[in-house]
């Protein structure tokens, strides 16, 4: 069945049952009841800062867009480019797009106006809808969208060069389109995160759509009582893979705009949220929160909280053993996966593994791994290499790349470009991406491995390692160290701490500043290349 079919479902069996909401800090007004009353509505609901619907109205409202696009002219195949920050308007959106048997394309809110021109152009989009946030950057280019031949726009105060989506959608049928979906039908494009240039088109199916929801509740076993706390962005496969348990389990899910320790634990307590999906810097910024005073957890009700699971990124063991101490009644799990693997899943830790806190774990339900030399054959335990997967939500392609498609893609297998080796146990551990390996006077630096040991100082906040030419080792690992607020930190004080790192793996140049995140929390080595190397040769500085 198409993953519209669950939608559909949820609305027979569950339709005055509310399936979003979202919470807004921003809109909050001073003349709104405590969000505690707020959050006892149940029911299709709009107050201030807090929207809630319902999963009829959520069908509906899918059905509705659907109907407006298959009346100017969208047919199957199809791209539906979606422009949103997160709110309750983003998943009904993308629902009523899949309805019509269209492709939705879901873009970055990042992107710069030519990075937005380019993705447009890349996925052959032909409607493009888009929220208030980005109407100078549509601006820009609303004249160069030759592909582009409807552009709808989700707001009040519609710009001159789009249509309003919600006057329009509103008169509309609410029924459902008499569209035939199959599994196999093409459902989305998604783009690579773009840390190593501009993105990839990843193409997937509705099979593969559907699977990431079983492979989700399977791997965190939702149920009809859990109520997810949603904080990454929906454009990206994590989150919204995430979601389809709740999607799967017919249960609520709290869309959160706002990522600061306070706004998260209030949003956990008010809404008495059961699992919460973190990225390493937000659970960072909450445990140090706890440390300085900033919050104090007396003043939130958290006790039904059951679940804390990170993803998108390597997790430092130090963190979650913080993490742990401070919530020891939170099972903590941690999924790999990728945009090209239909989001998180195909590595799964489980939550009765925290005994392996540092590993990614073994394959996901459905899925099976490798980790393979260079020459495409499996490396003995211990030993490391390159990541490949196969299961279900592997992509189709890249779209219109046919040689990136055949770089990665083996057969049925993917090959990840992340290097990794599997334990005595069988447990894989995450080295680094492949790109990043930092060759060292001959011997093999994996940054992963540095950060993670840097993380244990109790004065950085955050760190990334990059690997810098060097005129007499080819390449030195330099640290761009970001330091907890209000604390001073010397050069010297770093390498005392690593001296208990084997010596070549020692950073040898120290730079304390900022360290860039994207969205999805991955740390932007390219734009640190850019600011610290630049592809200039350096000496040697530290620990010669």
């Amino acid at each position: 069945m198409p993953i519209t079919d669950f939608l559909t479902r949820n609305a027979e069996l569950y339709g005055d049952e509310v399936s979003l909401v979202e919470v807004n800090p921003d809109l909050r007004e001073r003349n709104d009841p405590p969000w505690r009353e707020l959050a006892l509505v149940e029911a299709d609901h709009h107050s201030g800062y807090r929207k809630a619907i319902t999963w009829s109205t959520f069908d509906e409202r899918a059905n509705k867009l659907a109907n407006l696009l298959l009346q100017k002219g969208v047919k199957r195949g199809d791209k539906v480019a979606i422009l949103l920050m997160n709110c309750i308007e983003w998943l009904p959106i993308y629902f009523g797009i899949l309805k019509t048997g269209a492709l939705a394309v879901p873009l970055n809110f990042r992107y710069s106006s030519d990075e937005i021109k380019y993705c447009l152009d890349l996925s052959d989009a032909s409607v493009f809808i888009y929220g208030p946030e980005f109407i100078d950057r549509v601006e820009a280019i609303k004249n160069d969208l030759p592909n582009i031949k409807i552009k709808l726009f989700v707001g009040e105060n519609t710009p001159d060069f789009a249509e309003n989506y919600q006057a329009l959608a509103e008169v509309c049928s609410s029924e459902a389109p008499q569209i035939t979906i199959t599994d196999e039908d093409d459902a989305a494009i998604y783009f690579s995160s773009g840390t190593t240039g501009f993105p990839k088109a990843i193409l997937h199916s509705h099979a593969a759509l559907v699977s990431s929801c079983v492979i989700e509740q399977n791997h965190h076993s939702q149920g009809r009582e859990d109520i997810f706390l949603c904080i990454p962005p929906l454009y990206h496969t994590g989150a919204k893979m995430h979601w389809f348990g709740s999607l799967l389990a017919g249960s609520k899910a709290i869309l959160l705009r706002g990522i600061s320790p306070k706004l998260i634990l209030e949003a956990a307590s008010q809404e008495r949220c059961t699992i919460v999906w973190l990225l390493v810097p937000w659970a960072q910024d909450i445990l140090d929160a706890i440390d300085s005073g900033e919050v104090k957890l007396s003043d939130y009700d958290l006790s039904n909280w059951r679940l804390m699971h990170i993803g998108a990124q390597p997790v430092p063991p130090s963190l979650i053993k913080r993490w742990k101490e401070i919530f020891p009644n939170h099972a903590y799990d941690t999924n790999y996966g990728l945009s090209e693997s239909t989001g998180p899943g195909a590595v799964h830790l489980g939550v009765e593994n925290e005994h392996k806190v540092g590993a990614i774990g073994k394959a996901g339900f459905g899925w099976r791994t490798q980790i393979l030399d260079e020459q495409g054959n499996p490396v003995k335990r211990g030993e490391v290499g390159e990541l490949a997967i196969a299961g279900p939500g592997v992509m189709r392609c890249y779209y219109h790349d046919v040689a990136a498609t055949e770089a990665v893609l083996k057969g049925e297998w993917l090959c990840t470009g992340d290097m990794a080796m599997e334990d005595e146990d069988g447990f894989i551990f995450l080295v680094d991406r492949k790109k990043d390996v930092i060759i060292t006077g001959g011997e093999n630096l994996y940054p992963v491995q540095i950060e993670d040991f840097l993380r244990a100082f109790d004065k950085i906040k955050d760190v990334a390692v990059i690997g810098l030419a060097d005129e007499r080792l080819g390449e030195i690992a330099a640290a761009i160290i970001e330091i907890k607020p209000d604390l001073s930190c010397t050069e010297q004080e770093i390498m005392d701490f690593c001296a208990d790192l084997p010596k070549y793996k020692r950073p040898r140049k120290i730079i304390f500043a900022e360290v860039p995140r994207n969205p999805t929390g991955k740390i932007e080595k390219p734009k640190l290349r850019q600011i610290y190397a630049g592809g200039s040769v350096v000496s040697t500085q530290i620990g010669r």
